[in-house]
């Protein structure tokens, strides 16, 4: 392999091809169906599909027996699926997605959600980084290897459009692609995240989640709070000391036996590793308030409260008005949504039931207290990574970034993996991205990092030429 003849080729496709193709994509709100139950009627996700598989039949159509399929089963979102042969050895499935996560206020410098920006080497706008350069990245990688005649396993590309909602209809795409996606013996998802710009991250394990809305009423209707107060308990203390059963309320620190579990040496071990590695920056990279101290300041256990311990969010309240429309009332209800992280190897389904057992068990004043269970999604815990893997991971990154590979757990969730994981259990994983610091997934600003996309692209490349 000629290592900067590869790294010329896909710096020329991505300027000339893919950059294009990806401002248009960042241009479509395609949001995911858990925020656009009309997402058949806007139809919005099609022309996300359209024009990724359009872009990638394209691309590939000199490429002898490649394949580029639109999958549709009613009521479903599509999925993209790509075939590119190769030679003998076991095929390599490489996921992403095309879905998005809402909009959200606090876009500043003229940048937007759908209005795709560059400003230096980040690219603004929704869905760039989480995930839609991963088709245009697995082709493009590809393509550089063909250009040199280099070899490469059959890779089969799997892009879904229900990521962001929990991949609630991609199982009814496994069973219809089982026969096609074959056993595959590497499985590479390019929407994890990485802790520096700086070289390859890997990520071992993802958190599971249990998502739901408590609600407590304690009134019919809304009441003047000088003649309530004091005689009626307020919805919102009752529902600050509910969630201290959960969480302590000084450290946050979630005090539930039933969500704790005995983290892994190894991932301990990796934890220090990535805290050398980060030290601070582990949290200063974040968009804190002047000031503002981490809950911990020890970059491991600052790690390891990440991937491995659980953690407790409200994401969402209704029941009050805005500030600037409040007035002297003691309102009837109040509901928040929870998002409750949990340990990756740690059961989804039976924590909910925990969670909900524990939140509605004995209200306070027998106020009207109900906690609904609104998402399950279990963590994923990768398999060791096999020596071959290892040596191939550090000198793809050391060709493309200078640097060796490094491991970390990640907080967030890519159900695909844990359903792959079920099915493939003999298969590698390699789970890598570009959601470096700042990048803000999911927020307002959120970026592509150009450069670290370009790197991972060639880097990926590397990894199939040398896939043992």
């Amino acid at each position: 392999m000629d290592f900067d003849r590869l790294q010329a080729f896909i710096e020329q496709i991505w300027v000339t091809e893919v950059m294009p193709s990806l401002l248009s994509y960042i241009e479509i709100p395609c949001e995911s169906p858990a925020f656009d139950c009309d997402w058949e009627g806007t139809g919005h996700i099609d022309r996300a599909v359209e024009l990724m598989a359009g872009w990638a039949r394209r691309s590939l159509c000199g490429t002898p027996g490649a394949v580029v399929d639109v999958l549709r089963i009613p009521r479903r979102t599509p999925v993209i699926f790509i075939d590119v042969p190769g030679d003998g050895r076991s095929p390599v499935l490489i996921y992403g997605h095309l879905d998005k996560q809402p909009p959200m206020d606090g876009w500043v410098n003229g940048r937007g959600a759908w209005t795709p920006v560059i400003e230096g080497d980040r690219l603004y706008g929704r869905g760039g980084a989480d995930d839609g350069y991963s088709l245009f990245g697995a082709i493009a990688g590809l393509l550089a290897l063909r250009e040199q005649g280099l070899a490469h396993p059959p890779c089969r590309i799997l892009i879904e459009a229900c990521e962001e909602s929990g991949s609630f209809d991609l199982p009814f795409y496994f069973e219809a692609l089982a026969e096609r996606i074959g056993e595959p013996g590497l499985i590479i998802a390019l929407d994890a995240s990485c802790g520096n710009y700086d070289q390859l991250w890997v990520t071992t394990s993802l958190r599971g989640q249990v998502a739901g809305t408590l609600t407590i009423r304690v009134l019919s209707e809304g009441m003047h709070s000088g003649e309530a107060s004091g005689l009626v308990p307020s919805p919102f203390r009752i529902a600050r000391g509910l969630l201290s059963r959960v969480e302590d309320p000084d450290s946050g620190e979630v005090v539930v036996p039933d969500f704790q579990v005995q983290i892994p040496a190894d991932r301990r071990t990796q934890a220090k590793q990535s805290g050398d590695i980060l030290g601070t920056a582990i949290f200063s990279q974040l968009p804190l308030h002047d000031g503002l101290q981490p809950v911990n300041s020890d970059p491991v256990e600052l790690s390891l409260n990440r991937s491995w311990r659980p953690q407790l969010a409200i994401t969402g309240m209704d029941g009050l008005p805005e500030v600037s429309q409040a007035a002297a009332v003691m309102h009837p209800d109040i509901s928040l949504k929870l998002s409750l992280r949990l340990p990756p190897t740690l059961d989804p389904r039976s924590a909910a039931a925990t969670l909900k057992a524990l939140l509605e068990e004995n209200p306070p004043y027998n106020a009207k207290v109900q906690f609904r269970v609104d998402f399950v999604s279990p963590g994923w815990h990768a398999p060791a990574l096999a020596d071959w893997l290892q040596t191939a991971l550090d000198e793809a990154s050391e060709r493309a970034f200078g640097r060796p590979s490094a491991l970390m757990g990640g907080g967030g969730g890519i159900p695909f993996l844990s359903m792959l994981g079920e099915r493939f259990p003999a298969a590698q994983f390699v789970a890598t991205g570009v959601l470096g610091p700042q990048s803000n997934a999911h927020g307002p600003n959120e970026f592509l990092h150009l450069p670290t996309a370009e790197r991972i692209v060639a880097a990926v490349a590397c990894l199939l030429h040398n896939r043992e």
